[in-house]
């Protein structure tokens, strides 16, 4: 599943490629055909992003907005190219069509026409994303700190923290030297702090390169005399998707185990606090 810094990318990409002109918009697929026939022809005049739901939002003809919330999933995707656009090939749900390129959507999970009241109501039941402006930390803070929930388990709620996934929470807690499975009220105050301060670090720049890399410059590949990461999601990392391999700070076997329905990465001799 795209993690949040993916989906900022993809409400910003759709506005340089689709903004600011009529967009023709269709349902390939059919299983969207009457909400594409109210944005055919309307304007797209702003993307959102909150975690991992991206919102595009449509003026028509003088009448009220139209937002559309789209949540990708496990498998949806998006796929964009210059004019003029191809026939469609499989299950696109939804085709939109502009003068400078054309964008797709295959498989999500969401794909809905909202109210500006009922986008307010799912932002109100999101946590606070660390690369929005209008962020509010104290209130991730405060469900943190009271919980007997493991930390690893809290930043993948979605209620807490909006955006993070597997590599984000596996990478934040080495980064600090975090037991996953340590509850969140034994969290220090300032540890949880460093924690939000190192998750939006590393989002920013995962959002301005496209690429997950947490890895510090003195263990990278050409600093340690190793070959490069080779994984289909790229970027070097200190544990995720690294199970059994060597820790890159202390040799110990990475760990791997399922929390709460999610693969889990940590190294337990580096993680203890």
């Amino acid at each position: 599943m795209p993690e949040g810094h993916t989906i900022h990318r993809l409400a910003a990409s759709h506005v340089d490629l689709l903004g600011g002109e009529v967009v023709r918009t269709s349902s390939p697929q059919g299983r969207f055909a009457a909400g594409a026939a109210r944005l055919d022809g309307a304007t797209l005049t702003a993307s959102d992003a909150h975690g991992k739901h991206l919102f595009h939002r449509y003026e028509a003809n003088g009448g009220e907005p139209i937002w559309l919330h789209v949540h990708l999933g496990l498998y949806g995707t998006f796929v964009s190219g210059e004019p003029p656009a191809p026939s469609p090939i499989g299950q696109v749900r939804v085709r939109w069509e502009g003068r400078r390129g054309y964008l797709d959507l295959r498989g999500p999970t969401a794909c809905e026409l909202i109210t500006e009241p009922e986008k307010a109501a799912l932002h109100d039941r999101l946590g606070a994303d660390p690369l929005r402006d209008d962020a509010d930390p104290a209130r991730a803070e405060q469900r943190v700190l009271r919980s007997r929930t493991p930390v690893g388990q809290l930043l993948m709620d979605q209620s807490v923290v909006a955006g993070v996934g597997a590599a984000y929470r596996a990478e934040t807690l080495f980064r600090l030297g975090v037991d996953p499975y340590l509850p969140g009220r034994a969290l220090a105050p300032a540890t949880w702090r460093a924690i939000w301060a190192d998750l939006g670090e590393l989002l920013r720049d995962g959002f301005r390169t496209g690429r997950i890399d947490t890895v510090r410059p003195q263990h990278l590949p050409e600093a340690m005399g190793r070959p490069p990461r080779v994984d289909r999601h790229g970027g070097e990392v200190y544990v995720y998707r690294r199970a059994g391999q060597p820790c890159l700070v202390c040799d110990e076997p990475v760990r791997s185990a399922v929390l709460n329905a999610r693969n889990l990465y940590w190294c337990l001799r580096c993680q203890k606090s």
